[in-house]
């Protein structure tokens, strides 16, 4: 019962810290006067968009927004990869080589792009100072940019300007990610995250034999990796690690931090809108979403694994934390790529077929809280289409946020909708046509389906987390993993600004007795019907074949 009371309690001080962050969220990207920050951060800001040459005038277009965008996380992926390849002396005092050229590709592909999956081993390939000097500071910019672009989409759908893109970056670092984050460092160091710069410990193990103990600045690391929806770990073991997250404490915190941005976007939108009952219901549709997945996951896991059951009895404990146990664990999973965060604190390979699904099903979908920023600007594009769809079946103009929508808005919803899919399921099958010779699949069957379609799901949704068991640090998968990272993340955000920018420069039109509300119960639920119909047919077969067949097959 307490790993259900805890689930609970995490989701509604979600709910709860929504309205406070939200406000805050909607006063910096609205850009309306602070009188605490302003005196103080202004100054730097205004520097800082003097180095870069940017005068801060308004995007007059959609291509004027998307190119600095584009072109300065092209920069910041550049160098990360030099870094990372040749990890130079001054950044690496543990004396690491330089990763290999396509896992480093990989690497800076994936922090770039806000996902942070992993193909190599941290502690046995990175020095601290690499660790700061390439993976944080990736970390900072991807969460930035995402919550930029975000921000940018829902100021289009409100009929505003797009905004400047470099200095929505610099408010988002300098006004949400590093104050946040540095908040919560302190209460992860409080709670026994270190924090240190100091060499590895040498110690002796219980056996006798010799080891370093690996340490760092996990505690700074650890909050931008929650609160930003990074999800790379320090360690190998990500959350799992004591190091990462030594206690039920620490754990409850971060599965907070994993939805509290998100939850706090929604909340800005419906203030942007002025129309807070709108981003009432689209939080609580939501929550709804997530808190029935979790229900599932967590009821299965700590069903047991029946297979087992002639021997055992109890909780499925293969791959867990004995400090979370079953259920946490399976809330974990349930946020984590809910959020597109990506860190776990167990095997999600080790998961039931049951909770598998929950989370195969999240990352198909993208918006039960979804991405940094971007996971609002889809469930609005849902949102789009579930307005165009009810419009033609009432017989009523679509009309959304005041707007019409027409051939254009739809176009772009549905490609933003149907380049996920592109980028999940045509490696997968390419890479199962190849298994033995490419794949390195270790599981037979519809697990090693789920594995490889899994990790394509996670790259295209910039979550990072994965089902392992694959042999993932071959040129193989980081290079094909590479192209789902990059087209996962940049063609629906050139998409979305583009549907923003368009809607931006329609007419606003007076409510009318045709026009259809967006803020009801009903409609809500028409969208709740949307989103799952949506997910379940461009992803059912995989499903079927993957965590639903894998699971006939354990309860036969």
């Amino acid at each position: 019962m307490l790993s259900w009371f805890l689930a609970a309690l995490t989701l509604v001080v979600v709910v709860l810290t929504a309205v406070p962050l939200g406000r805050h969220l909607w006063q910096v990207f609205d850009d309306r006067p602070h009188p605490g920050w302003d005196p103080w951060l202004l100054p730097v800001e205004s520097a800082l968009m003097r180095w870069i040459g940017d005068r801060g005038q308004p995007a007059t277009s959609a291509w004027a927004y998307l190119q600095p965008f584009l072109i300065a996380n092209a920069c910041f992926g550049g160098v990360a990869f030099a870094l990372l390849a040749f990890q130079p002396a001054w950044l690496n005092p543990l004396g690491w080589p330089g990763m290999r050229w396509d896992t480093a590709l990989h690497t800076a592909i994936s922090f770039v792009t806000n996902t942070d999956q992993q193909h190599y081993t941290p502690e046995q390939s990175l020095g601290p100072l690499a660790q700061l000097g390439a993976l944080q500071f990736l970390m900072y910019v991807s969460a930035a940019s995402g919550l930029a672009v975000g921000f940018a989409v829902i100021r289009g759908l409100c009929g505003l300007p797009l905004g400047n893109f470099h200095q929505q970056l610099i408010r988002s670092l300098t006004r949400v990610l590093l104050p946040g984050s540095l908040l919560l460092a302190v209460l992860l160091l409080i709670s026994g995250v270190p924090m240190t710069l100091a060499e590895p410990l040498p110690i002796t193990t219980l056996e006798g034999g010799r080891q370093l103990l690996i340490r760092g600045p996990v505690a700074l690391y650890e909050a931008i990796k929650q609160l930003g929806e990074n999800g790379g770990g320090y360690y190998g073991a990500n959350s799992a690690h004591p190091f990462e997250n030594p206690n039920g404490l620490t754990n409850l915190v971060s599965g907070w931090a994993m939805l509290a941005i998100p939850a706090a976007t929604i909340d800005a939108f419906g203030r942007f809108l002025g129309n807070r009952r709108q981003s009432t219901v689209l939080l609580l549709l939501v929550t709804g979403l997530i808190a029935a997945g979790a229900a599932l996951a967590m009821a299965a896991e700590l069903g047991g694994n029946p297979a087992l059951g002639e021997w055992i009895s109890g909780p499925n404990l293969e791959g867990k934390e004995l400090r979370f146990g079953a259920g946490l664990t399976a809330f974990w999973a349930t946020l984590t790529t809910g959020s597109m965060t990506g860190a776990v604190n167990g095997a999600m390979d080790s998961l039931m077929p049951l909770a598998n699904l929950v989370t195969l099903f999240n990352l198909f979908l993208q918006v039960v809280f979804g991405g940094q920023g971007t996971g609002v600007a889809y469930l609005l594009v849902f949102m789009v289409l579930a307005v165009f769809l009810t419009g033609l079946m009432v017989g009523r103009t679509p009309e959304f946020l005041g707007r019409k929508v027409e051939k254009a808005e739809v176009v772009w919803s549905s490609l933003v909708l149907l380049i996920h899919p592109l980028f999940v399921l045509l490696p997968a099958a390419v890479t199962m046509a190849g298994a033995d010779a490419l794949a390195g699949i270790s599981n037979p069957g519809p697990q090693g389906i789920s594995q490889v379609v899994y990790e394509y799901a996670s790259a295209a949704a910039n979550n990072g987390s994965g089902m392992e068991g694959l042999g993932d640090g071959t040129p193989w998968w980081n290079l094909t993993a590479s192209i789902s990272l990059l087209g996962g993340r940049y063609l629906p955000i050139v998409a979305l600004v583009l549907l923003a920018d368009g809607f931006a420069r329609k007419p606003a039109l007076p409510p009318g007795p045709g026009t259809l509300r967006t803020d009801t119960a009903l409609f809500t639920g028409v969208l709740a019907v949307v989103l799952l119909i949506l997910g379940a047919l461009t992803f059912f077969p995989v499903l079927a074949l993957g965590p639903i067949a894998a699971g006939m097959a354990l309860f036969s």
